[in-house]
């Protein structure tokens, strides 16, 4: 495992936005963990954030696309974060665009704020996590309704590795079989397992044997072919 990933599993548990336990999802799902990248409310933080996400663009995409895209709302600061880290760490300097939740009739009209797309833009699509994929069929026509853009890929900072909507493969296996375009994660939670299990950190261990038998209770249920 890259150095970056490890580094990232131990930042999402010290911003308290990886906790393990027993959390009802916005699905209706038990879930023995629970993500939040609204957690990263610091300065700090969201630098941070930014280079782990501009990592693994990089690590994925590579650097020819021309704009970061962050859907409302949670993917507005996670889109400038990782534009800001990618001029930063590689001297990229990319667009960021988000949308609004209601289009806008005065002043900065329209529903998009940050860049306008024009057609031929290849654009990445940054998001926090995805559980189902029903966040990208709300953002797909948003995007292509704008101009005739090209989707390069979709990066999250967690894959879950669970069942998507419609089939036995995971939410992003989906989404790439559906819309065509590559997608990725910082890490999945086959890595957070194995890297935090039966592991002290900072005088905790945070995947014990009760919480990895939740785990995989978990995923005998919900878990993608290649879940944990």
């Amino acid at each position: 495992m890259e150095s970056y990933k490890r580094e990232f599993i131990e930042f999402m548990v010290d911003s308290d936005v990886l906790k393990f336990g027993d959390f009802t999802l916005k699905s209706g799902r038990k879930s023995p963990f629970f993500m939040n990248a609204g957690g990263y409310v610091t300065g700090t933080q969201l630098r941070r954030l930014g280079e782990y996400y501009a990592r693994a663009i990089h690590d994925s995409y590579g650097l020819e696309f021309d704009v970061l895209f962050g859907p409302a709302y949670k993917g507005i600061p996670l889109a400038v974060a990782a534009t800001m880290a990618i001029g930063e760490l590689y001297g990229k300097d990319i667009r960021y665009c988000s949308n609004r939740k209601e289009v806008k009739d005065h002043g900065d009209t329209g529903i998009l704020l940050g860049s306008k797309l024009k057609d031929g833009d290849r654009v990445v699509i940054i998001e926090d996590v995805t559980t189902s994929g029903k966040s990208i069929e709300e953002t797909f026509p948003i995007l292509k309704a704008q101009a005739d853009v090209e989707i390069v890929g979709l990066m999250v900072s967690l894959n879950r590795m669970e069942r998507g909507l419609t089939t036995q493969k995971g939410a992003l296996e989906e989404i790439e079989a559906q819309y065509g375009f590559k997608t990725g994660a910082i890490v999945n939670m086959k890595e957070v397992t194995q890297y935090l299990y039966n592991r002290p950190y900072k005088g905790k261990v945070y995947i014990d044997d009760t919480i990895k038998a939740a785990l995989d209770a978990y995923y005998g249920q919900y878990g993608a072919k290649e879940a944990v």
